[in-house]
């Protein structure tokens, strides 16, 4: 399967979680590339069979900056029929908890992907053994719905 990491990160935080998602996902054989998420030509996502989005969350509940114009960009591309994961990294102390997940998740929904159910979020690095073992469940959540809508479809 061919996965797409697309991520931002200003601490490390995001990329802590990426790194995670990556690894794991190439023990299941997956052919991973990750790019800058603001830097990806979005007329290639649908060169990937799941593609990952994923952000920190900038003050309260924000995109960060360098993804404002990827997320306008996103408005004229169609993305019917493609499997996503979304993750990002934030922290409790604000409001709007892990806010560019779920505005990265509705904008790829709005433009006709399919996302996977779960959204993960960790406050700040995923550094327990409980975080990290969230975000490979996460990575092999996503891969076998993607495997298995793939599959459906073909039928």
């Amino acid at each position: 399967m061919k996965v797409l990491i697309g991520f931002a990160s200003l601490t490390s935080n995001t990329e802590d979680i990426m790194m995670i998602l990556k690894n794991k996902l190439e023990t299941l054989n997956c052919e991973v590339a990750v790019e800058d998420l603001d830097l990806i030509p979005l007329q290639k996502l649908s060169q990937y069979d799941l593609v990952f989005f994923g952000s920190y969350t900038w003050g309260d509940g924000d995109l960060p900056y360098e993804l404002e114009d990827m997320y306008e960009e996103l408005d004229e591309v169609d993305l019917t029929g493609m499997s996503f994961g979304v993750f990002g990294s934030g922290d409790r102390f604000y409001p709007a908890f892990c806010q560019a997940v779920d505005l990265l998740a509705d904008k790829v929904k709005e433009r006709g992907a399919d996302v996977f159910s779960s959204l993960l979020k960790i406050e700040f690095s995923p550094d327990s053994e409980e975080e990290v073992q969230e975000c490979e469940q996460f990575a092999v959540g996503a891969y076998e719905w993607a495997k298995e809508k793939d599959t459906s479809h073909a039928r």
